[in-house]
This record gives C-alpha cells, sequence and structure tokens, in this order.
C-alpha cells in the first residue's frame, strides 16, 4: 500500500517517514483494523489542539454563515412558497439531533479497561446521551407524516420524499436554514453529520469509537458527507464514521478550505444524494 504524505505518494514506510506530514494521511478504504488507528489517534490528540482549530473555526462559521443567509434568502424564500404549494405542512423540518461532547472527553481513555460491574451498569442505560441535544432546522422535503411508524432513514426512491423535495436534496438547498444553526453556535459549516440519539444509541452500542465524532461540533458539510453522500443504512453510517475520525485526527483549517470546495462540486453534481 502506498502512502500519500505531503502531496507525494512514497512506496515504503521507510521512504514515507523521511518526509513526516500528519500522523494520518493515508487514502485507504474504510477497514476495521484503520479504524480502531483512527480511534486512536483521536482519543490521543489533547485537548488544546482541538480547541484551538474550533476557535479559529468559529470565526469563520459566523461570517460564512451570516453572508450565506444574506446571499441565499431569496432562494430560501422561493423554496418556502413551492413547499406550501406542493404539499401541505410546514415550510420547516425541526428535529433534536445531538451535537459536540462539551465534557471533551471523559476521565478515563476510551481503551481503558472498565470493571465488570460498571461496564453492565453502563449497558443498562437506556439512552447515550454524551452531546449537547439541539434542535436543528431544514427545509420539509417529505411528507408531514413521514416517521408515524418510528424513525427510518431515507433511502433512493423513497416515497415520502416529494417530487420538490428530491431537487431540494440533491441541490442540499434543503439544507440553507442550518446556518441558523451555525450562527447559533449548534453546528459548523464542517464537521461530522448531527445525528438523532435513536441513531447514536445503536451505533454506540455496537461500535464504541462512534462516540469519538462528537469531539467537534457537527457539521453542514463535512468529509463524510462529500465522500459518501447520505446513508440509507445503519452499516453506511458505521463506514461513515471512518470519514469522521479520519477528519478529526486531521483537523486544520486547510482541510477545511478542501472540504469546503470539495462540497461546491458535491452541490453541483447532486453526488450521494436521494
Amino acid at each position: 500500500m502506498q502512502d500519500y504524505i505531503g502531496g507525494k505518494f512514497y512506496k515504503t514506510a521507510e521512504e514515507s517517514s523521511e518526509y513526516y506530514f500528519h500522523p494520518y494521511e493515508r487514502i485507504i478504504e474504510p477497514q476495521k483494523e484503520e479504524l480502531s488507528y483512527l480511534a486512536e489517534i483521536v482519543g490521543n490528540t489533547p485537548d488544546m489542539t482541538i480547541k484551538s482549530v474550533m476557535k479559529v473555526k468559529r470565526v469563520i462559521d459566523i461570517i460564512a454563515a451570516s453572508l450565506a443567509l444574506a446571499v441565499l434568502s431569496p432562494v430560501l424564500i422561493i423554496a418556502a412558497i413551492l413547499i406550501k404549494l406542493e404539499s401541505p405542512g410546514p415550510v420547516f423540518f425541526v428535529q433534536e439531533r445531538v451535537g459536540i461532547n462539551r465534557r471533551r472527553r471523559e476521565r478515563r481513555s476510551y481503551s481503558t479497561t472498565v470493571p465488570e460491574d460498571r461496564r453492565k451498569l453502563r449497558d443498562r442505560r437506556k439512552r447515550i446521551y454524551p452531546g449537547k441535544p439541539f434542535r436543528i432546522y431544514k427545509l420539509r422535503t417529505m411528507v408531514v407524516d413521514a416517521e408515524k411508524n418510528g424513525p427510518s432513514l431515507a433511502f433512493d426512491g423513497d416515497p415520502r420524499i416529494t417530487r420538490l423535495g428530491k431537487f431540494m436534496r440533491m441541490t442540499r438547498i434543503d439544507e440553507i436554514p442550518q446556518f441558523v444553526n451555525v450562527i447559533k453556535g449548534d453546528m459548523s459549516l464542517i464537521g461530522p453529520r448531527p445525528e438523532r440519539s435513536f441513531y447514536i444509541n445503536q451505533l454506540a452500542s455496537e461500535t464504541p469509537q462512534f462516540l469519538l465524532r462528537l469531539l467537534v461540533k457537527p457539521g453542514i458539510t463535512g468529509l463524510a458527507q462529500v465522500e459518501n453522500g447520505y446513508t440509507n443504512t445503519m452499516d453506511q453510517m458505521k463506514e461513515k464514521l471512518f470519514y469522521d475520525l479520519k477528519y478529526i485526527a486531521n483537523l486544520s483549517i486547510w482541510q477545511e478550505i478542501r472540504i469546503f470546495f470539495k462540497t461546491f462540486y458535491v452541490v453541483v453534481t447532486g453526488k450521494g444524494a436521494c
């Protein structure tokens, strides 16, 4: 396997060690071993490193989100009118999601052995709620009673998605109201996708590393979003965890810029929409 470091490919580990750019910059596919390796890097990343980048991101978030709302307000108004004309119900879709874990990490490392009695106590919890809950705003793309039978992920050809909703998902117009979440501080422009506690409970019980993605604010776009698009199954959500941890392991303003420009490509092509 070739290593990609500092913009160059290296055939051997010896060659790559001569040019150390970042603890993790390899082009690989999601694999269990690599996920564990990324989780170790993220788990050992100093809090100050994350906080320093997050402070810079916050300034950029406020400026960029304010400008985006001002520029895209006509699109938002037109979309709102069309939503009301196409189907009955509210224009906006509001739902509780789980955001950043303000505690950053538990006092013990996630890999530390937990006594059996304490593990049993923890496993008996009905809800895993390590992050800060917040209300996310989106333009409604589905019929009003889309989840009358319980939480369900959208899929290709989902009959719950309206005709206008399909177009808004493809162009990401439905995400515009989330700039309000960014200004409020619940989200960032770039970061892991915010999930519901319903899915976090399921995924964290099977894949403990899933909770590490809560070390940073969730984002409107992110590495996992531009690489994998929407997720249709729980297995796909696990695969996106690889990219979320890779994003945090490589946390930097330069990476933010790369993801920002790649988002334009995704919006133009409709990549990963459903």
